[in-house]
């Protein structure tokens, strides 16, 4: 007999995370047909909506997804519901899709209650599942749950960080959902040892080395939820993590790619491309989640560490994900990164465009726009910039501030008087669109908007502002040696012989100066030393070298015949960067570029073998001390960008200490 749609057991979860009124629990409809202890039958369903889905053809399965359960009484279809609506959300920002996808959390959350298996009271529940933190009693409860109540806890945490992602808005939501996420951690941690002691036990039988009883699918649900929450603990500043820590949640690093690894068996050796021992056909559901998930911490947050960062095993994931699923956009994107990573950003422009070409989903197209326009100012095609910013200025709502900035740094790169008077509009309007996140500004929008003022205070000028904002999104690190050597040193040459002939009496010289000395070193010390990831082909090595033994390269060319050696260039970048060191006190408004000299100073000399002076340069940035020697100044406050350049800082000493190559 199927069970009442209303039925749902008193578990502290329906106290803890989420409230479920009567009109909640009689607003769930239901077909009449479906038995709930039958819901792991939708399995093969699901596993194959997902596969729609991460192929590409994302509103097919929503359709289908709404025609196979109306009602979303499912303990599945409505978690996958929830699970896209959250994702269209998180890519948006706007506030109906983040209340809509709340809404359907929600509802997930509480068909999965309805499958859960109740507590015999509810200070017994807390005890065992969150107080015990993996006790014998929170495991001997799993234990006597059926199959369908494991899927429904996990379903359930699920739900629980779905509902904090999408509810954080200031600290008093902060700590109402960090006590959620507590919950959830403390239930998967205790899952996991679940699984654990059942192959342990399966071991001792003869019976192992798992227990088949423990499906694939639960399995890698278990792995997904407790790497994902490992892998956030272990990037936590140390200042919060020691808070953290003190609530008894730790992350290590390794571990926590481990374990997003143990789903798809994949190799912990990534010094090498390797191919996943568990194929499509062995997999669990959350296997191709936890692959995603993999390639957004080597791709996106690599930016912010190096610990545990392997570009090739990324290759890895999205050769054997592009061959399942050729035309699914996230792949796509991710192989458009891939590229940029790799220094051909022209290359990652081509896989953005296909993704674009391919998604119904506007907010999805608006990443991409995002992505081809940060390319297109790395290759300074300024004009071509100019209606990728417009369409993502008029569309997207993550940052109408940045985007209308780099709007305007797009037409005023581009030069001309329609496009100067349009960046003139556009420079007016930046400060006017701000917007908080989670309580907070974000820093590139306060970025934009202290460029936008003294944009307006200099009489409409700016200086190089396409290649700082490049720069500022950790573009130029990833710019080939081409480029650099073709477009941004020989606009930069022309700029120092400019403002080094002018009066230092006109306004802003100093702050000018200073930005080109600093972009000009920057650039060299990437012709010099690139970054390890960058990938070059013959012919663009006989561009920038020459024929060995002959020279006639780009680099001469550009450079000189003196600067002949990786080590003359670095030499020659560092002269620039302490330029800008020694001149800070005269610096007005742009103190952040003595502390981004510090840091790449101090990433030039470990390439250069001088570790101790690497290490001295980038403690300095760490330590918080005020390094424009004459803070006089600066009125107090923060300068630009500074939580990001103290964290790529601290990001860079860990790679030192490791040996790892900056």
């Amino acid at each position: 007999m199927p069970q009442s749609p209303v039925s749902i057991p008193p578990t502290p979860g329906n106290e803890n995370g989420f409230y479920f009124s009567r009109q909640d629990l009689k607003a769930v409809g239901s077909s009449g047909t479906y038995d709930r202890s039958r819901a792991l039958d939708d399995l093969s369903l699901t596993k194959n909506l997902l596969r729609t889905f991460l192929g590409g053809k994302m509103v097919e399965a929503e359709n289908i997804m709404q025609r196979e359960d109306p009602h979303f009484e499912r303990l599945y279809t409505s978690a996958g519901w929830a699970v896209v609506q959250s994702l269209k959300a998180l890519m948006s920002f706007e506030e109906k899709e983040i209340s809509q996808a709340l809404v359907s959390t929600k509802h997930a959350a509480l068909i999965a209650g309805q499958h859960r298996k109740p507590a015999s009271s509810l200070a017994g529940r807390l005890a065992g599942l969150v107080v015990g933190n993996g006790s014998a009693s929170g495991v001997g409860f799993i234990k006597s749950m059926t199959p369908v109540e494991r899927h429904a806890e996990l379903v359930y945490c699920e739900c629980l960080l779905q509902k904090a992602i999408l509810g954080i808005g200031d600290w008093l939501t902060f700590i109402r959902e960090f006590i959620n996420i507590r919950s959830a951690t403390n239930v998967y941690r205790t899952l996991d040892q679940f699984v654990r002691q059942a192959d342990a036990e399966a071991v001792a039988r003869g019976e192992g080395p798992t227990d088949v009883s423990i499906d694939k699918d639960f399995r890698s649900g278990v792995s997904l939820g407790n790497g994902v929450n490992a892998l956030v603990l272990s990037l936590l500043p140390d200042s919060v993590g020691s808070i953290v820590a003190l609530f008894g949640f730790k992350g290590d690093r390794t571990d926590a790619l481990n374990v997003l690894r143990s789903p798809g068996g994949w190799s912990s050796d990534t010094s090498k491309e390797s191919e996943p021992t568990i194929g499509p056909d062995e997999e669990g559901l959350r296997r191709p989640v936890a692959d995603l998930m993999l390639l957004v911490f080597h791709l996106y947050i690599s930016t912010i560490t190096y610990s545990g960062v392997s570009v090739g095993q990324a290759r890895s994931l999205l050769d054997y994900n592009l061959k399942l699923y050729p035309g699914g956009v996230f792949f796509l994107f991710l192989k458009g990164r891939l590229f940029t990573m790799e220094s051909r950003p022209a290359l990652g422009l081509e896989l953005y465009h296909k993704g674009m070409d391919v998604t119904e989903y506007r907010s999805l197209k608006n990443v991409a726009q995002w992505e081809i326009g940060l390319g297109l100012f790395m290759l300074c095609d300024w004009e071509k910039a100019i209606p990728v910013w417009r369409e993502q200025e008029a569309d997207a709502n993550w940052s109408k501030a940045t985007y209308a900035y780099a709007l305007a740094v797009a037409h005023y790169e581009t030069g001309g008087e329609e496009n100067i008077k349009e960046a003139l509009r556009l420079m007016a309007k930046v400060p006017t669109v701000t917007q908080k996140i989670g309580g907070k500004s974000l820093p590139i929008e306060k970025f934009a908007s202290r460029k936008s003022r003294k944009f307006e205070a200099q009489g409409h000028r700016l200086l190089h502002p396409g290649l700082e904002f490049s720069y500022m999104l950790s573009g130029t690190p990833h710019t080939s040696r081409t480029t650099l050597l073709s477009k941004h040193i020989p606009a930069l040459k022309s700029t120092l012989s400019t403002l080094t002939a002018a009066p230092s009496t006109q306004k802003g010289y100093w702050d000018d100066l200073a930005l080109a000395n600093f972009l000009y070193g920057t650039c060299l010390r990437y012709v010099a030393y690139p970054d390890p990831e960058a990938i070059e082909t013959e012919e663009e090595i006989l561009l920038v070298d020459g024929k060995e033994g002959e020279g006639g390269g780009l680099k001469e060319a550009v450079l000189g015949s003196h600067l002949k050696t990786s080590e003359d260039i670095g030499k020659e970048g560092e002269k620039h960067f302490m330029w800008v060191i020694n001149n800070g006190p005269k610096i007005e408004l742009d103190h952040q570029y003595v502390y981004t000299a510090h840091l790449e100073l101090g990433k030039l000399y470990a390439c250069l073998g001088d570790k101790v002076e690497a290490k001295r340069h980038l403690e300095l940035v760490v330590s918080g001390k005020p390094l424009e020697i004459n803070t006089a100044s600066r009125k107090g406050g923060k300068y630009s960008m500074q939580n990001g350049i103290h964290v790529k800082s601290i990001s860079a000493l860990e790679a030192l200490d490791s040996g790892r190559q900056l």
